[in-house]
């Protein structure tokens, strides 16, 4: 595959070495938030305890800048990689779940409505917020699930070697 400046391929691969970045890091973060139980207490405790609130906003704002790049630039790029044109965000995500690159684009939608809640409802009520955190942990691993079939599918599909690629994610436990 000739992957010159500019083509939708070499865009699209570069957008997926982001991503592949932002996937680690939402994973870290992953790691580190959930190594202790979060429920509304956990969430009360948060003023008394700035080294896990920084966790939380961590966590919080990686799950969004990998949920938006994946949006906004990985499954368009990845459409036009494949010769095909990218509608609006649900049409490229609809896309997405028929090529088998997203498990749910429901789910997708969820998650994102579940990102808005989590920045702009911010602790107005613990058990909640609580319970949307333990919504945003599995919500992850869809990011990184659906990272990991578009990279299976640069190389199914586009017939780009496992090695021109960045890793695949492994999804936390």
């Amino acid at each position: 595959m000739n992957l010159a400046p500019g083509l939708p391929a070499t865009r699209f691969l570069q957008t997926l070495e982001i991503v592949a970045l932002e996937g680690k890091h939402l994973s870290y973060s992953w790691q580190r938030l959930f190594s202790q139980p979060v429920d509304p207490a956990w969430v009360r405790n948060l003023e008394q305890a700035p080294e896990i609130a920084e966790r939380l906003e961590a966590f919080v704002s990686r799950f969004g800048r990998m949920q938006d790049t994946m949006a906004d630039k990985l499954f368009p790029r990845w459409l036009q990689a494949l010769a095909e044109t990218p509608g609006s965000q649900i049409e490229t995500l609809n896309r997405a779940e028929r090529l088998g690159a997203l498990s749910s684009a429901e789910q997708w939608l969820e998650a994102r409505y579940l990102r808005n809640r989590l920045v702009h409802e911010y602790l107005r009520d613990a058990a909640l917020f609580a319970e949307d955190i333990q919504l945003a942990r599995e919500y992850s691993l869809l990011l990184l699930d659906s990272y990991n079939r578009v990279r299976h599918d640069a190389i199914t599909r586009m017939g780009i070697s496992a090695e021109r690629l960045p890793d695949n994610l492994l999804l936390p436990v």
